[in-house]
């Protein structure tokens, strides 16, 4: 409050740093759409070093140059996929999946990993609209099973849009695990469609590995609290606002407040992990992925829902961590 009531009254470039951190705590932020904004906003500040300047540009260019060539990549990946074409009442939204992989695996070395978590988000968007908004009852009954059991003779009971949906599925899972086996000696199918989980499995995952439960649960806040108004008008109930309206009889206002409120305590338990005395056991490259989901969560959904329905805030962040470089020109 003290710092909002100086306003004017503070240098320009310091009131620019004070009103970035305001908005959302540093360790909230996205880490690389934060370095292009620290970037743009010691351009502007007196007194910089200029070969210090140039060199963190040309820095994020090469990189963004690198997640250039990957997105060509992912694109045709997609477009011969086929997906986009035939599941028409689906989003097509790989940009926002690649987006949400760079801000979780941003460096330049998780080249796989975020080609891997683009696959994945975009399979999930397509699914999830399957089931939300096209897919009779009778018709995800029968597709839940294929997915289940992942049989491959299962497809001929599934409708024509369904059976190209469980082949894309399975063939891109298959390819992924494929690929592990053979660079790194691993096999990991059975991890990839292991459906079933065991009651112990299930209360280790709430119980003990705050690193997955807590970012998980931020992704789940947030996203509610940028889609339930957009879910109630398609009928669809189930999302934490409404279930804790209906349970504690409260307002929307009130519950969205609620939701926000565990989002921060969600931070402060996740923020525990990373202390030095916490014995983790993942190791610290995983531990930050899943700590850049929660990031990239408040990212997504912090001024609506950028990868359901993006307005040109959330493409203008789109455009400026992936596709326009920074002018390498330094005006004295």
């Amino acid at each position: 409050m003290h710092l909002k009531a100086l306003g004017g009254n503070m240098d320009k470039s310091l009131e620019e740093l004070v009103n970035h951190a305001m908005e959302l705590p540093l360790h909230h932020r996205m880490p690389r759409l934060e370095d292009r904004w620290c970037i743009e906003a010691y351009k502007r500040r007196e007194g910089r070093d200029d070969v210090l300047l140039e060199l963190a540009m040309l820095d994020f260019n090469m990189v963004q140059s690198t997640l250039q060539d990957e997105l060509k990549d992912m694109f045709k990946w997609w477009k011969d996929m086929g997906l986009a074409n035939k599941l028409d009442f689906a989003r097509d939204r790989l940009m926002e999946c690649f987006f949400s992989a760079v801000g979780m695996a941003f460096k330049p070395e998780f080249s796989k990993c975020r080609k891997g978590l683009t696959k994945v988000a975009a399979f999930i968007s397509s699914i999830d609209d399957v089931y939300d908004v096209y897919g009779s009852l009778d018709e995800l009954e029968l597709f839940t099973d294929a997915v289940t059991r992942w049989d491959i003779n299962m497809v001929n009971n599934l409708p024509d849009y369904m059976k190209l949906c469980f082949l894309a599925l399975y063939n891109t899972v298959n390819e992924m695990a494929y690929h592990t086996l053979k660079e790194q000696g691993h096999n990991i199918l059975p991890y990839l469609t292991k459906a079933n989980i065991t009651k112990e499995a299930l209360e280790c995952l709430e119980n003990d590995h705050e690193l997955l439960r807590w970012p998980s649960t931020i992704l789940r806040l947030c996203n509610d609290l940028a889609t339930s108004k957009a879910e109630l008008e398609r009928g669809e109930s189930a999302n934490s606002i409404s279930c804790y309206m209906h349970q504690t009889g409260v307002s929307e206002e009130s519950a969205r407040e609620h939701m926000k409120i565990l989002t921060g305590e969600s931070w402060k338990k996740m923020n525990k992990v990373r202390e030095p005395d916490y014995d983790s056991p993942f190791s610290k490259p995983f531990m930050e992925i899943a700590f850049n989901l929660a990031r990239i969560s408040e990212c997504t959904y912090q001024y609506g829902d950028a990868h359901g329905a993006p307005d040109a805030r959330s493409r203008q962040r789109v455009l400026s961590l992936i596709i326009e470089p920074i002018p390498l020109n330094l005006k004295k």
